[in-house]
């Protein structure tokens, strides 16, 4: 079993003030519904790195990897950083129902289709860990390596639950200060270690102006999906799913205080995946931002999946998305 290595990450978040050195790119899904990702791509033929937000985040999460990833000297590579359909700048979709796994698994790989990615190291933060272990189990050729941010097959219900009571009902700020401090107050005991900057950061991808007014940076609706938590009721486990990452080697993040990732479940996936690395962010919960030294390691983890000589991935993992 690998050692959990414990780091600190940098209180210093990207600030998005400053131009932006990417791409919008736009994706029409299958259903016609339009997708949006943001493409850092330097040129080169280096393995690409895919970047998939949390259940309400946004391909903004990203910037800091994407842009040390993108400009790194010894080698620079394209990333994309997608925008589930219902957030960030893709389209809303009328029907809430289909903010679901295999609808958003299917739009990841129309998106992937069209801007030519055939092979990727996959970096997922929560849902998109999840969607990663999915696309080991539909298209296994497109993984090389995969970063799990703070997610396993295994989901604490709880941290399910404190999710429900803000997704979708966030008090509306009068201004991007006042917004640091309602996700101050709401999730303090998740990020101790967060200074009034963090905070500020945080905000700055969590509202988006419109119309005079700071508004969330996804649908609202968002929130009909978590209605039907049920602590009574175990929650489906995914080690199948997470059994299709045997062919790749893997990097699982992990917070300190996170209620979605139990550090039970990090050493049964430490036991179970050989080529597994993991990693435990003191002062941090559920997902630790991907900034500072974080950013190194998984820097580090792209360069050495993208030297390996790909392996042949056998799983016996459902072919059907969670």
């Amino acid at each position: 079993m690998l050692e959990v290595r414990r780091i600190q990450t940098s209180a210093e978040l990207p600030s998005l003030t400053e131009p932006l050195p990417f791409q919008d790119l736009f994706v029409s899904a299958s259903d016609g519904l339009r997708l949006y990702a943001r493409d850092y791509d330097p040129g080169g033929d280096r393995l690409p790195v895919v970047c998939l937000p949390g259940l309400a985040r946004t391909s903004a999460d990203f910037h800091a990897l994407a842009i040390a990833l993108s400009r790194d000297a010894d080698a620079p590579r394209r990333i994309l950083c997608l925008d589930y359909r219902g957030r960030g700048r893709s389209d809303w979709d009328r029907n809430w129902r289909n903010y679901d796994l295999k609808v958003e698994t299917a739009d990841v790989l129309q998106v992937l289709t069209v801007a030519g990615v055939h092979e990727a190291v996959i970096v997922g933060t929560s849902r998109g860990g999840l969607i990663a272990m999915s696309l080991a189990a539909l298209r296994p050729s497109l993984l090389r390596g995969v970063v799990l941010n703070d997610v396993g097959p295994v989901i604490d219900g709880k941290g399910l639950v404190r999710i429900r009571g803000y997704v979708g009902a966030l008090p509306a700020p009068r201004s991007l200060d006042e917004g640091a401090e309602i996700l101050k107050r709401l999730s303090d005991a998740q990020f101790p270690s967060f200074t009034r900057a963090d905070w500020r950061a945080q905000a700055e991808v969590t509202w988006r102006e419109q119309d005079g007014r700071l508004v969330p940076a996804y649908d609202p609706a968002l929130r009909k999906t978590l209605e039907g938590i049920d602590l009574e009721t175990p929650l489906p486990t995914l080690w199948p799913l997470f059994e299709g990452l045997g062919g790749v080697p893997v990097l699982v993040l992990r917070g300190a205080h996170s209620d979605i990732l139990s550090a039970g479940t990090l050493a049964e996936m430490e036991r179970r995946h050989p080529r597994l690395r993991a990693v435990t962010v003191p002062g941090q919960g559920h997902a630790p931002v991907l900034a500072g030294p974080l950013v190194e390691e998984i820097v580090g983890f792209v360069r050495d999946a993208g030297s390996r000589v790909a392996t042949p991935i056998r799983t016996e993992a459902s072919t059907a998305a969670p």
